[in-house]
């Protein structure tokens, strides 16, 4: 027994002799109204058209049709909307997993893209702290070169100084006796009086 018929609770060649009876006893009813269904005359002189006999004919017709049309049309549209139905959820339920993957991977993303500004943004300050500490140290350097080459400079002025001064003393000094010799008319230079210009120069001599 087919799960149509347990559902109906008579099987198809029973429905099928019922709806022969009822179409063919409907057409014959039709066919003899007026004996047999006279009340439809005057329903239909107020307005409404009943014929009893068709109607039961049809009722006949539908129970033998609808196996055939149940099995051929009902039956393959239900299995088609399940179908679709099936599909349409299990769309629907990947659709779900794909945006929940998404929105994982949207936050794993945005997770590592703080990390990796976090990370840069400690690396270029360790980067200007290290560019910062190098200029320091090489302005050091800089400096303390600077220092040296003007103190090695103001050495070697110094020295120069002194050496230049030594010798215009000592030509003064030369310049002084020859003259002293032009005026006297004797020999001046002897150590004892270039001693005593130098000395004369030395007391005179303005600080630079």
């Amino acid at each position: 027994m087919s799960n149509q018929e347990k559902s109906s609770g008579l099987p198809y060649p029973v429905k099928l002799v019922v709806g022969a009876v009822l179409m063919f006893g409907g057409f014959w009813l039709s066919q003899n109204a007026e004996q047999y269904l006279p009340f439809q005359h005057g329903l239909a002189e107020k307005g409404i058209p009943l014929d009893l006999g068709i109607t039961i004919a049809v009722i006949g017709v539908f129970l033998i049709l609808f196996p055939v049309i149940n099995s051929f049309y009902l039956k393959p549209l239900a299995d088609a909307i399940n179908e679709r139905t099936h599909a349409l959820e299990s769309t629907f339920g990947e659709a779900e997993s794909l945006r929940a993957e998404m929105t994982k991977m949207k936050s794993d993303y945005e997770q590592r893209l703080v990390a990796t500004e976090a990370e840069a943004r400690a690396q270029i300050q360790a980067q200007i702290k290290e560019a910062q500490d190098l200029r320091q140290s090489l302005m050091a350097d800089a400096n303390a070169k600077a220092d040296e080459l003007v103190k090695r400079a103001q050495q070697e002025i110094e020295a120069e100084k002194q050496r230049v001064l030594g010798e215009l003393r000592s030509s003064v000094v030369t310049l002084t006796l020859q003259a002293s010799e032009k005026i006297l008319g004797e020999n001046m230079d002897s150590d004892k009086n270039r001693r005593l210009v130098t000395e004369f120069i030395d007391k005179v001599e303005v600080p630079s």
